[in-house]
This record gives C-alpha cells, sequence and structure tokens, in this order.
C-alpha cells in the first residue's frame, strides 16, 4: 500500500523535478516508510512506500527493470502473486525482489493487458515502457485504490490522491456542475471518470488506460460484472456452500498476504463480527480488533461496543475499544476534512479517521467488511425497492429509496447564476447503468450498481481515505473478485431473506451469538455530526458564513440561512443531514484553495 504520482509531457520537454517532489510530500501519509522518483525524458514517476510485503530495499518503489526496460509505481496488494509469480518463473522469468511489485512488471512483459484479468486484489498501477514510449495506467475491478489524473496538451498528469494531483499545480479548480449534481444527489458519490473539478477526472475501476508522447490514448474496460443466475441453476443449500467457500478463500488470502501483523476493525456488526469468526476458524492467533465508539445524543447512541465485546470475549482478541468524547472529535474534525481525497458526506468518516489514529499504533494493516451490505443485499432500502411495481421503469423504482435530491430541489440549494448550468446527469447515468445488459432481475441490476459503482465512491473511498491518512492499509475481503461474482450469482429473493444478507447469516449461525446476527445493521456511529448541536454547528455556521463561501456564490444564501435556523430538520432520504452536506463540501473546497495559495 503506498501513495504512487507521476507526469508524462507531450510537448517534448522534461518534468520538472519540483512538480513530482511537491506531490510526494502530499502522499507521505499514505507511504510514512520511505520515498523514490525516477525520470526518463519526458516521464518522471512519484512513490511513497508503506512496506507490508517483502520489507527489504529490493522492493523499493519507482521499481526499474533494465533488462525487460519496465518502470513501475504501484498502490495496493496482489493477493495471488505467488501463484503467478510460479507461473512467471515457469516462464523464464527471473526475479530480484520477493513481493508483489515485481510480479506485476513480470506479468505486464508476458501478457500486456491481458495481466490484468490474472491480478487478484486491490491497486492502481503506472507502467512505462521505456522501448515503445508508452505509459499504462489500471485500476482494479472495484476502484479500491484510487487514480486521479489530468491532461491537457503540455502534459499528463496522475497521483493516488487528487489534493496531491493539485500540489504539482498549474491545474484549474473550475467547478463542474455535473460533478456537483452527483455529490448532492448520490450522497457524495461522484461516479469516474468525473470529480467536482472540471480538470480533474479519475480512472473508473476495471479500466486500463494507455498513453504515448504524442498524447494519444486508448482506455478499456477490463471486466465486467455479471449478474445472473448459473445454469443449471443450484439449490440453497449449494449456493450457501459457495458463498461459504468464497468467503472463506478471501479472509485467508486477505489476511495471509502481509510481512506484518494484520488487525480487523470489529464495528459489532454481522459482516466485521464474521471476518473474526472465520479467522479464528482457520486456526489464526492473537486476533487483534478494534472498536470506536462516541458520546451519546438524545436521537441516537454512539457506540456498539456491546456487541463488539461480544465477539472479542467470543473469540478471546486482544481487544481495543476507543471511547471519543465530542471535545475531541471536535478539534480533529477540520483534519479529517482534509484529510479527504474528494469531499465525502458520510458521517463516519471522522469516525474511521480517528479509528485508524489509534489502530496505526498496534498494526499496519486491517481487515474491514465493507462490500458485505452491497454484495449480500444488506441495505433496509433493498426490500423497499423490491416491493415497487415490476412495471415501472428501473429508475422510477430506485430513485425514491436512494437519491437524496430531486433535480429541483438541487437547483433551489444552488445560487441562481449556477442553475443554468445544471443538466440533470445523476438520474440519467442510474437509469443507463441500471439498464446495461447481465442482469437477470431488477435487484440484480441494483446490486450490481452498488458495488460496481456507487460504493467506489462511497464507503470504499472513505475507508482508504481515512485509513491510509494515517499510513494504515485496510482491506476489504468482501470485495474479492471470485466472492463478489458468487454473490452476484444469488438471487436477490435469497439474498433479502430476514432483511437481507440472509446467506451471511446463515453462515454466521454458530459462529457467533444469536444477538450480533440478529441486531438492527450495524456501524461507527458519530451521531453529533448528524444532529447539529454546540459546537459543531458553530463550526458548520463559520464555514457557510465565510467569506470564501459567500463570494464563491455556489449556495443560495436564502436556503444556506433557512438550513442554518433548522439544523435537525432538513434530511435527505437516507438520512443525511443536508446542513452537513453543503458544510463539508464547502469546508473542502476552502482547504483545496489555501493549500494553493
Amino acid at each position: 500500500m503506498c501513495g504512487i504520482c507521476g507526469e508524462l509531457r507531450l510537448d517534448g520537454q522534461a518534468v520538472e523535478a519540483s512538480v513530482i517532489h511537491r506531490m510526494m510530500e502530499r502522499l507521505e501519509a499514505r507511504g510514512p516508510d520511505g520515498g523514490g522518483a525516477w525520470a526518463d525524458g519526458p516521464l518522471a514517476f512519484g512513490h511513497r512506500r508503506l512496506a507490508v510485503i517483502d520489507l527489504s530495499e529490493n522492493a523499493r518503489q519507482p521499481m526499474h527493470d533494465a533488462e525487460l526496460r519496465l518502470t513501475l509505481v504501484f498502490n495496493g496488494t496482489i493477493y495471488n502473486y505467488p501463484e503467478l509469480r510460479r507461473e512467471l518463473a515457469d516462464l523464464g522469468y527471473h526475479f530480484f525482489s520477493g513481493g508483489d511489485t515485481e510480479v506485476i512488471l513480470k506479468a505486464y512483459h508476458a501478457w500486456g493487458a491481458e495481466c490484468l484479468a490474472r491480478l487478484d486484489g486491490m491497486f492502481a498501477f503506472a507502467i512505462w515502457d521505456m522501448e515503445r514510449r508508452t505509459l499504462f495506467l489500471a485500476r482494479d475491478r472495484f476502484g479500491i485504490k484510487p487514480l486521479y489524473f489530468s491532461a491537457d496538451t503540455r502534459r499528463f498528469r496522475f497521483a493516488s490522491s487528487l489534493p496531491a494531483l493539485l500540489a504539482g499545480g498549474g491545474i484549474d479548480l473550475a467547478l463542474d456542475p455535473d460533478g456537483l449534481q452527483f455529490q448532492f444527489t448520490l450522497h457524495g458519490s461522484v461516479p469516474a471518470p468525473h470529480t467536482v473539478y472540471k480538470a480533474v477526472r479519475k480512472l473508473p475501476p476495471a479500466t486500463c488506460l494507455t498513453l504515448n508522447i504524442r498524447g494519444e490514448t486508448r482506455e478499456r474496460r477490463y471486466w465486467r460484472l455479471a449478474a445472473q443466475r448459473p445454469v443449471p441453476e443450484p439449490d440453497e443449500a449449494s449456493y450457501l456452500e459457495m458463498a461459504q467457500a468464497s468467503l472463506r478463500a478471501a479472509v485467508k488470502s486477505h489476511h495471509a498476504i502481509a510481512d506484518v501483523p494484520v488487525g480487523v476493525l470489529l464495528s459489532g456488526g454481522l459482516d466485521s463480527s464474521l471476518l473474526v469468526a472465520l479467522l479464528a476458524e482457520q486456526g489464526q492467533a492473537d486476533i487483534r480488533t478494534f472498536s470506536i465508539g462516541f458520546a451519546d445524543q438524545p436521537e441516537e447512541s454512539g457506540n456498539e461496543f456491546s456487541y463488539s465485546d461480544q465477539v472479542a470475549r467470543q473469540y478471546g482478541t486482544r481487544h481495543y475499544r476507543y471511547h471519543i468524547d465530542d471535545a475531541e472529535m471536535l478539534r480533529v474534525l477540520p483534519d479529517a476534512m482534509a484529510a479527504m481525497s474528494e469531499p465525502m458526506f458520510s458521517q463516519d468518516n471522522v469516525a474511521f479517521y480517528l479509528l485508524a489514529r489509534e489502530v496505526k499504533r498496534e498494526v499496519k494493516v486491517v481487515l474491514s467488511g465493507q462490500g458485505a451490505d452491497e454484495a449480500f443485499g444488506g441495505y433496509y432500502w433493498y426490500p423497499r425497492m423490491a416491493a415497487t411495481d415490476a412495471a415501472l421503469p428501473f429508475l422510477a423504482r430506485f430513485a425514491p429509496f436512494y437519491l437524496d435530491r430531486s433535480l429541483a430541489d438541487f437547483c433551489a440549494m444552488l445560487a441562481p447564476a449556477r442553475r443554468e448550468q445544471v443538466a440533470d446527469v445523476a438520474a440519467s447515468f442510474v437509469a443507463a447503468r441500471l439498464e446495461e445488459p447481465g442482469a437477470t432481475e431488477f435487484m440484480d441490476r441494483v446490486l450490481r450498481l452498488d458495488i460496481t459503482t456507487l460504493i467506489v465512491d462511497d464507503p470504499v473511498k472513505r475507508v482508504d481515505n481515512m485509513t491510509m491518512a494515517w499510513g494504515l492499509e485496510a482491506r476489504v475481503p468482501f470485495l474479492d473478485k471470485t466472492l463478489v461474482e458468487t454473490a452476484m450469482r444469488l438471487p436477490p429473493e435469497f439474498k433479502l431473506r430476514e432483511n437481507g444478507k440472509y446467506p451471511l447469516k446463515r453462515l454466521a449461525r454458530g459462529r457467533l451469538p444469536d444477538t450480533v446476527i440478529d441486531r438492527p445493521k450495524g456501524y461507527f456511529p458519530t451521531p453529533a455530526l448528524k444532529y447539529l448541536r454546540g459546537g459543531f454547528l458553530e463550526f458548520i455556521r463559520d464555514i457557510l458564513n465565510a467569506p470564501a463561501c459567500r463570494e464563491r456564490e455556489l449556495y443560495d444564501r436564502a436556503y444556506v440561512e433557512r438550513l442554518l435556523a433548522e439544523p435537525l430538520r432538513h434530511f435527505t432520504p437516507l438520512q443525511g443531514n443536508q446542513l452537513w452536506h453543503l458544510a463539508a463540501l464547502e469546508y473542502w473546497l476552502q482547504t483545496q484553495e489555501a493549500a494553493q495559495r
């Protein structure tokens, strides 16, 4: 796990070393164990290292193979690299390091872009081919690892985070109307290639991009997820066995491929608790688990320790509980928001940020439960969607339960001059993705959209950003390729039984307490950012009344004043506080602008 960056000049000039070093400085938190840069004429790479696999100097990056004339910067983990290494060795390749980085280099040389079909893991990487003078970039199937870029007639620049990309300088900060509409309609998710800036794009998941020194590009999606029943269709017992075998294998590989200790972020929910149970079942000793809680609010409890404690006791884990009071959360709130690679709305971003701060003192790698709800139908709105009239268009069945704002609501939020730029891109995007072939039923389409697209820029990005802000690698076994492909074969009605995630609940019986299995869906709650009072409300008031916010003229001032006057009243269909949404974006924009001065 690392931070990567680079630039390819398209005008025949050499890359300025200062550009790479500025980007590397902004990536230091992602890679606190060292850094390096490498250049070849119009191309330069930068890398910050978090040493997890092959801790020796042989695995340093940028990794240059003089014999193959290839150079690589890589962020992520390839879980099947030992098998690939043996296969490549049989083909005659020789290795000078012991990790997964060099395996990618050799695999690319052996199979070209087709190597991506063989890689099981989370990754974003760039390879410079000195012979062909081409740059090859790729991102994993579920977008677990980020990859941002900016391009014009003079240069192509990329980085693991948007702030690092901006640190190179010379990038216009004009806002993208389409990106903003995604931001406020899909509760903080801005699907690739969009961002909130016109001049910054991101490589979509499961996509590779080839670029030469003449600026000619070729983009290709190398994998698509099917959501269809097998033929002949298995019985229920066979479906369960398929899911169990895939999950066991995913947990084993995600835990085993590391040369440092690996812990578990234990929320007390079904997903993270099941990870603990399966690790114990596989004979893993000295399991370290980590939970966090916050102050209660009148409307909601701030912790779920009663559930996580049960799991920790049952399996005798080395359990760490962190309780954060409101004063501490308010103190670090600006730092947590500044750590976001893109503006994010989910309140538990701050929980992950503070949890990662504590966990990093104990381990370098953790397993997390993201992806289970999307793969196995765990959210409360899924059964509501499934119960809608099948004669309605897909979008009409989806939108009332998921979209945060109608187009009219979004326009009402904007300053009048901004409304002229608005098109209903979010609804059109969702409708088009739901219509894509390769799915059997409506809910197959919904779950596929969630796990391949919407999850990427909400829970997955949240975990990557907030853990990497402290140099902590988070792994997500429920987003293992084979496990997700298996889950997508299961009938939706099977997954949605018993309020969702029925296959996981069946697998958990006898492994976890029934109180954990049958509880309402859990997460790391941060109610102070949902029910805004006291210092938190004043923090938001200062953001939205700041000169920068007023001068930006993004929001309609009457709309802002109405939300400030009623901070506990205005919520989205998914119970996000609309006032928090406005402030989160505005503060993030102010942070990026300040960094450019």
